[in-house]
């Protein structure tokens, strides 16, 4: 007698604690199911590391992906509080395709009313980016840049096929720049939309599941 298979679950990593809190403060009642919230680290090199490990085998081996936390929005007239949904993932060993774009940008638009959601290519750094780097990796068609998305998603695909998918608030911008990502705080406008997107990323994550007719 054969036993079926369960849902796959899902994975949300980001790099720092205060990205884990606030995605833990939005959840109150664990109504997500099978979910997983991953502290990375910062930068390309600790995201991949961690999630190439806790994909390494049960019970996250088959795991659905979603990268998230503050990220740092390149067009003119971005503002903190902003999200941003890649369409891809990009940085210098390669593009991944995200799956549900459209679905999370219908989702969060319902989910957050009033708040500007913008969609594009999110470029990876291996640095937070100030001042004229910010107009060159817009050049490149990037709306948002931030340290651990695109390495995120590319080892979650190596590891295996599986959806993927990046989520972003927008912390600082071209008009509104932070000293440090380290001055977040609970009470800024970005905290709050990420403390806001979970019912959002369930949602994502049980349709990207349902078969495909």
């Amino acid at each position: 007698m054969s036993t079926r298979p369960g849902p796959a679950p899902l994975l949300i990593a980001c790099a720092l604690g205060i990205e884990r809190l606030a995605l833990r403060a939005g959840d109150r009642d664990g109504a997500g199911g099978p979910v997983t919230v991953l502290r990375t680290g910062m930068g390309p090199k600790a995201a991949e590391r961690s999630v190439t490990r806790v994909l390494a085998g049960p019970p996250l081996d088959r795991a659905t992906v979603l990268a998230t936390g503050f990220c740092a929005g390149l067009a003119p007239g971005m503002h903190p509080g902003d999200l941003v949904v890649a369409e891809e993932t990009r940085d210098p060993r390669g593009t991944v395709p995200c799956v549900g774009t459209e679905l999370l940008v219908k989702e969060l638009t319902r989910t957050l009313p009033g708040r500007t959601v913008h969609t594009g290519p999110l470029t990876g750094s291996d640095h937070v980016v100030r001042g004229p780097e910010r107009s060159d990796l817009r050049a490149t068609g990037a709306i948002a840049v931030d340290m651990e998305s695109a390495a995120t998603l590319l080892s979650a695909v190596r590891t295996g096929v599986r959806p993927v998918a990046a989520v972003r608030v927008v912390v600082d911008a071209p008009e509104h720049e932070l000293v440090r990502i380290g001055t977040v705080r609970g009470g800024i406008s970005a905290f709050r939309v990420l403390r806001s997107v979970l019912p959002t990323f369930f949602e994502w994550h049980r349709n990207v599941l349902l078969p495909r007719r």
